[in-house]
């Protein structure tokens, strides 16, 4: 048994998408969330950049004395899996598990991947697949309007700006018959509906945030770290802008209320 929280972290509120799934698979654990608010989008951000961040992210959570630490950032995933399997608690990221699930989902072994500037140039997500099964066809499609679009609300699949912007991205994976795509950024998920419609009922949606947490899950649970059954879980919000954004941002995505959980921070 171990009732230390687990630490979540991500450039803004996409990562709650994990943190939701965690609330699922595991209700009955403690979580520790920061969200990079004020310096979102990492995904346009030089490598050098977002590693510099994702080291102060994961220093700030091994501050709250967290057991184990989820990188729910594909951009971080992708550029500083290196710095948070340094970590002296177990590191998870969303690359391994969800090319897993996109290996297994897919059909016609052709899968499109949708991320941000960052995760796409780094091949990430290709270097997993392949390691899997090299004759798998891969697309990928920067979408890097995506996250500012989630982060300002923007999540309507009937609204004719967030569908205009998801058909030009996504048109390179269709144009390729993918039938399976990589849901590469853990904001993404936030605009399924959207993306569903437009590239149709038979493509599988891969969800790493959901992948992410089910890995982690099942590795707290093989390593016996999982807190006690009669521990009352406890939540703990971090953003380094305005809290009362997030708050009103948050409840929708995650179910429930965050008020009184979120705190500013600065961790520069």
């Amino acid at each position: 048994m171990d009732n230390r929280p687990i630490g979540v972290f991500d450039s803004g509120l996409g990562g709650l998408t994990a943190v939701k799934e965690l609330e699922q698979v595991l209700p009955g654990e403690s979580v520790v969330y920061f969200g990079d608010t004020g310096r979102v989008p990492y995904g346009t951000r030089s490598p050098e950049t977002v590693r510099a961040y994702a080291r102060q992210d994961m220093a700030f959570l091994m501050s709250q004395g967290v057991k184990a630490v989820l990188a729910a950032c594909g951009t971080v995933s992708s550029l500083a899996g290196d710095i948070g399997r340094s970590l002296p608690v177990p590191y998870f990221d969303v690359v391994e598990p969800t090319a897993r699930a996109a290996f297994a989902a897919t059909k016609n072994g052709r899968v499109g991947v949708t991320g941000t500037n960052a995760t796409v140039r780094s091949g990430s997500y290709e270097k997993a697949l392949q390691a899997l099964d090299p004759g798998l066809a891969i697309t990928a499609a920067p979408c890097p309007l995506f996250v500012p679009l989630v982060e300002n609300g923007f999540l309507d699949p009937d609204d004719p700006v967030t569908l205009e912007i998801a058909r030009r991205y996504l048109e390179p994976l269709k144009a390729q018959s993918v039938d399976t795509v990589i849901l590469g950024c853990t904001h993404f998920p936030l605009l399924r509906p959207v993306i569903a419609r437009v590239m149709g009922p038979q493509t599988r949606l891969i969800d790493s945030g959901r992948e992410a947490a089910l890995a982690l899950a099942e590795a707290l649970e093989v390593q016996g770290l999982l807190c006690g059954p009669d521990r009352p879980r406890q939540a703990a919000f971090f953003v380094t802008d305005d809290p009362e954004g997030f708050c009103r941002v948050a409840e929708p995505f995650l179910g429930h209320s965050v008020e009184g959980a979120v705190a500013q921070v600065t961790v520069e």
